[in-house]
């Protein structure tokens, strides 16, 4: 696409009036591809903002269904949805807003067997995902495909959101391992409130489009942690870490 028609122009008016996006920001964002991964607490704002804001193709991952228990906080889904598959019935909610958008369904689990190949089709991954497992695949596939990832995590009243850019640190430089699981306590186990997952994945949606245009200040070489019971947002500066498994000065990490 090179050229908007009367029908965009005037939908994402509001776009194009900004300055840093334009006619020709417009454009760019409906020539992109962008991987969500996991259509839960995170991937529902982000599916419905990036599908707002006219990110032309978007894939969506989960093979999971939906369940009562997601909808205080997995807002792209319905109390009809329950039982459907997550993506097929995302993309019913993102298609309502805006039919203009491509969608690519992929209602399994993201592995080892398939992160490459699915992943590589795509602009940007905005990692969704609620295990660590998923995430370490994410990042290390990312790595070597050499792709921008938009990274986020929730729990409680707490959230995670960092941008991961090639030759910069990536996830594994901040955690190296994943910690044991009776470590850390699951949404199941720890809770988790609605709106802590729609700030976080707003503020996804906020760097993708952001990454996709190559616009402001993004969260590259930062974390960013929000805690809601407290109202505070903290940045913490993140360095590529030498001895890194993945990306450091000897990987061990040298495939998926």
């Amino acid at each position: 696409m090179n050229k908007l028609d009367d029908s965009q122009i005037q939908r994402y008016s509001r776009n194009i009036t900004l300055k840093e996006i334009g006619n020709k920001g417009q454009i760019k964002l409906l020539n992109s591809k962008v991987l969500i991964v996991g259509a839960g607490g995170l991937g529902s704002p982000l599916m419905l903002y990036l599908t707002a804001a006219g990110v032309g193709t978007i894939g969506l991952i989960d093979n999971e269904k939906v369940d009562l228990s997601n909808l205080n906080r997995q807002i792209i889904h319905k109390t009809s949805s329950i039982g459907r598959n997550k993506v097929k019935s995302a993309i019913d909610s993102a298609s309502a807003i805006n039919p203009g958008i491509r969608f690519l369904p992929y209602p399994k689990k993201l592995t080892k067997s398939n992160a490459i190949s699915v992943i590589s089709k795509y602009d940007i991954v905005a990692d969704g995902s609620d295990n660590f497992y998923t995430r370490y695949l994410i990042n290390d596939s990312c790595y070597f495909l050499k792709k921008t990832l938009v990274s986020a995590a929730i729990l409680a009243f707490d959230a995670q959101i960092f941008t991961f850019k090639p030759k910069g640190p990536c996830y594994r430089c901040i955690f190296s391992a994943p910690p044991k699981e009776d470590l850390i306590p699951s949404c199941v186990e720890g809770g988790v409130l609605g709106s802590i997952a729609g700030v976080a994945g707003t503020i996804q949606a906020t760097e993708v489009v952001k990454e996709l245009l190559g616009i402001g200040k993004g969260l590259s070489s930062n974390l960013m942690i929000f805690n809601g019971l407290n109202q505070e947002f903290t940045k913490i500066k993140i360095k590529n870490d030498p001895k890194c498994e993945l990306c450091g000065k000897n990987p061990k990490i040298k495939k998926i």
